[in-house]
C-alpha cells in the first residue's frame, strides 16, 4: 500500500525544524534495521516525543508506526492524519486487541513505537517501565530499541506553557543498540535491561546537552539531581496519582 500521508508529514516537520533552527543531534540511527520488525522503546518527557523518537528513525528509511490513544484518531483533524500515518489505537478497554494489532505490525516488519513509561515524566528521570513493550517484542521476535530523548520537554511538556516557537533549542536522539529477546529468556531480565539501557542512554544525553539555563528562573526543564527545579520522583508520583490523563503504552 502506497505512502501517501506519511512522507509530506514528515516534510512539514522537517520544514519546521529547519524555521525553528533546531540544534537536532541524532546518534545511533545506524542500529535501526533498514528491514524487518522492531521497537522503538522511548523515555516520554514532551507532547512532541513521537516526532523526534520518528526522526531518529528516518536514516534507515523506517516509518514508525507509533502506539496512541484511540482519541486521536477519532478527533476530525488529528484522525485523518493517525489513520493515514497507520499509526496503532490503543483503547483502554480493549488493550488485549491495541495489544495484538502492534505484535501483527511487527510479524510484518513494521517498526512500532512506543512510550513504555506510559506518561509524560515530570521529573525528567526514567519512570518503572510497564511490561508490555518486553511481552510484545517477545511474542514477535522482535529487537527492542532504547531511545533516549532529551531537550524537547523545553518545546511542550505536562504542567508548562507551550513554546512551540522557540527557536535554537538543542535536541538529542540517541538510539541505543538493539535488545534481541532471544538472548534474555526470562522476561523479568529483559525488562530490568531495557530499564538499564534507557536510563543509560538518558543520563549520557543529559550530561552532553550543550545547553544550560539562562537563569534561576529556566531551571525547570532539569531533573532535581542534576540542579534543576523539576519535581522529585516522588513528587512527579504525586502529581500523577490525581488521574493525569496516561499516554497508551503497551
Amino acid at each position: 500500500m502506497p505512502e501517501l500521508v506519511y512522507p509530506p508529514v514528515i516534510a512539514a516537520a522537517k520544514t519546521m525544524f529547519r524555521v525553528l533552527d533546531l540544534k537536532i543531534t541524532i546518534e545511533g540511527a545506524h542500529h535501526v534495521p533498514r528491514t524487518g520488525g522492531a521497537v522503538l522503546a522511548s523515555n516520554h518527557v514532551s507532547y512532541l516525543d513521537f516526532i523526534f523518537a520518528g526522526l531518529g528513525a528516518n536514516a534507515s528509511g523506517r516509518l514508525v508506526r507509533f502506539m496512541a490513544k484511540q482519541s486521536v484518531f477519532t478527533h476530525r483533524i488529528s484522525g485523518p492524519l493517525m489513520r493515514g500515518m497507520r499509526h496503532i489505537p490503543v483503547d483502554r478497554e480493549a488493550g488485549a486487541a491495541s495489544f495484538r494489532s502492534a505484535v501483527a505490525a511487527l510479524k510484518r516488519g513494521e517498526v512500532v513505537g512506543v512510550f513504555p513509561e506510559a506518561t509524560i515524566s515530570r521529573s525528567f528521570t526514567v519512570k518503572e517501565l510497564k511490561s508490555g513493550t518486553v511481552r510484545m517484542a517477545r511474542s514477535a521476535k522482535v529487537p527492542v530499541l532504547p531511545v533516549a530523548l532529551w531537550g524537547t520537554q523545553r518545546l511542550w511538556t505536562k504542567g508548562r506553557p507551550r513554546t512551540l516557537t522557540r527557536r535554537h533549542t538543542p535536541i538529542t536522539i540517541l538510539i541505543g543498540e538493539p535488545i534481541q529477546p532471544a538472548d534474555f529468556p526470562d522476561p523479568n531480565l529483559l525488562a530490568a535491561e531495557l530499564t538499564t539501557r534507557l536510563s543509560a542512554l538518558v543520563e549520557r544525553a543529559q550530561r552532553d546537552y550543550p545547553d544550560a539555563p539562562a537563569g534561576p528562573e529556566d531551571t525547570w526543564w532539569l531533573p532535581a539531581h542534576l540542579g534543576g527545579t523539576a519535581p522529585t520522583p516522588e513528587e512527579a508520583a504525586a502529581l500523577d496519582a490525581v488521574g493525569e490523563e496516561r499516554t497508551p503504552s503497551v
